[in-house]
């Protein structure tokens, strides 16, 4: 059924069609209001469930094999519906999250580009890596080409960016794959909006109905029941640690295991040098406050750690850094159980550790999160693994290590991270070497002098790291390297020049730069 214009529904979008056939009800909540938001949403059925995978079955052998600018078109499409109905998604988006319009704003903004980005990267089609060898024995050829269908869970702290259609089910779309997003229940009114402007670019792009549904629930019933579903290739998630572990324990007990690709969060840490706090350290101290309480800290790189080396210059940055946030104001959480996650997961934290003299300026309103910052010893750090969980908020905790050798020992003891930063003048690295080693190995994102949070989409961007920060270090959630993740590699050998996909063959039709008996080209053959 075909619409002019979007409201907020409670109903599941299964291929062209609403659908409210179950009887589990539930609504979101304004954290700012401290209210119930006045929608109410009609939890999935297993038939619905049942309809919209098998919708996308159906949808992807004619999906997958449209040429690239048939779909740059559908994701284009997609922007400029998202942009017409852009003050009823920031309306709802703002009663939903909490977060101030100026944040909604930018998000849409970045989700934006971002659609309209892999619209181009589906339309060149690089991502296929075209290969081929030529010799007296055989005739090899190999190219990328799509899983299936996937499904994507929508994320509690971006409800654009990391959601509807955010870079997981746009980077599948672009690959070709039919789409299945599970919207978070925290957000499932702006995920309902989202979802009819990406039906509605279907149905104007004569897409095939299935290549995008849209479920709702209150609970985790749902997503399990996709991630179990046989006709399900691949799974994209960002969110906690325990849910992204669950979703992949699931995926590999399958008859026929699939990918989880499970941005699953991380304590970011931020190594400082001594030359440059002796030299700049309040501006850092700064800096670093105003990124731990950035968003009210629920970003997943967040600067959770501070490593350094204990000396006089080291014990002023702290002291300067406690004194910075507690210039910072206190801000609303995305709802009340992220704010009792925190408040439980920091005050968690000052038991075992000492809290750094931080004003903790109370709120008189309900789920506003002031910040917290805690300190402990190395050798006390590697001993207790608890110190290591991510504290979701504006929590950040210091590390004191004796000397290099302790520091490097904590580095070494780390999880895997998204991202690891290094704060120092560049006449000291060398010193600091084996430090630099050691978390480059722990992370995806090695920053020099910067802060963690604010990842920017581009070609070179890696937003992924070494477990648990990730379910798959080799993979990226951000940047035009997130559509390698909804592709498999197939060799076609010996075959005729017709029946060959478009990337291989002889003429090259789609101008790609191919690997060609071991050099670059975009000759044709």
């Amino acid at each position: 059924m075909t619409t002019d214009k979007i409201r907020v529904l409670g109903e599941n979008t299964i291929g062209y069609e609403s659908s409210a056939e179950g009887a589990i009800k539930f609504r979101t909540f304004n954290s700012l209001l401290n209210e119930e938001n006045p929608w109410t949403f009609c939890q999935a059925t297993a038939h619905e469930i049942e309809s919209a995978v098998k919708k996308a079955a159906e949808a992807f052998p004619i999906f997958s094999s449209l040429l690239g600018l048939r779909r740059a078109a559908f994701l284009e499409t997609i922007a400029l519906e998202m942009e017409k109905y852009k003050a009823e998604i920031l309306e709802v988006y703002v009663a939903e999250s909490a977060l101030p319009l100026g944040r909604a704003e930018g998000e849409l903004t970045r989700t934006l580009a971002q659609i309209r980005r892999f619209a181009k990267i589906a339309k060149v089609a690089q991502w296929t890596d075209p290969t081929i060898d030529i010799n007296d024995k055989a005739d090899i050829r190999k190219t990328n080409v799509p899983i299936g269908p996937v499904v994507v869970f929508g994320a509690s702290n971006f409800p654009l960016a990391f959601s509807t259609a955010g870079g997981d089910t746009v980077s599948a779309l672009a690959a070709g794959c039919p789409v299945i997003v599970k919207a978070h229940p925290m957000h499932s009114g702006t995920s309902t909006l989202v979802a009819q402007a990406i039906r509605m670019a279907a149905q104007k792009t004569n897409m095939p109905e299935g290549v995008f549904s849209h479920l709702l629930d209150g609970d985790n019933s749902v997503g399990e029941a996709l991630v179990k579903h046989p006709e399900v290739y691949g799974v994209g998630f960002t969110g906690s640690f325990n849910g992204g572990k669950a979703l992949s324990h699931i995926a590999q007990q399958r008859e026929r295991p699939i990918p989880v690709f499970a941005e699953m969060g991380s304590v970011n840490p931020v190594v400082v040098l001594p030359g440059i706090i002796e030299e700049n350290g309040a501006h850092w101290a700064l800096t670093l406050a105003e990124s731990v309480n950035l968003g009210a800290g629920q970003f997943c790189t967040n600067p959770g750690l501070i490593l350094g080396v204990q000396s006089i210059a080291f014990k002023t940055f702290c002291n300067q850094l406690g004194k910075a946030l507690s210039e910072q104001k206190p801000s609303c959480m995305l709802h009340p159980k992220i704010f009792e996650a925190y408040e439980k997961g920091s005050s968690a934290m000052e038991q075992m550790g000492t809290r750094i003299a931080v004003d903790k300026k109370d709120s008189d309103k309900a789920h506003f999160a002031a910040p917290n910052l805690v300190e402990v010893s190395g050798g006390d750090f590697i001993k207790n693994a608890a110190l290591q969980q991510e504290v979701f908020g504006p929590f950040s905790m210091v590390v004191i290590c004796d000397d290099v050798e302790e520091l490097n020992a904590v580095i070494t003891h780390l999880d895997g991270q998204l991202t690891g930063t290094i704060l120092g003048n560049p006449d000291e690295l060398d010193a600091y070497g084996s430090v630099i080693t050691s978390l480059q190995s722990k992370v995806g994102r090695l920053i020099f002098n910067g802060v963690p949070t604010g990842v920017e989409v581009c070609g070179a961007m890696q937003h992924g790291g070494p477990y648990p920060a990730t379910t798959d270090s080799r993979f990226t959630s951000v940047g035009d390297d997130a559509v390698k993740r909804w592709v498999r590699p197939v060799a076609f050998q010996n075959w005729p020049d017709s029946m060959l996909p478009e990337s291989l063959k002889n003429d090259n039709p789609l101008c790609l730069l191919r690997r060609y008996n071991g050099e670059f080209t975009s000759q044709k053959i």
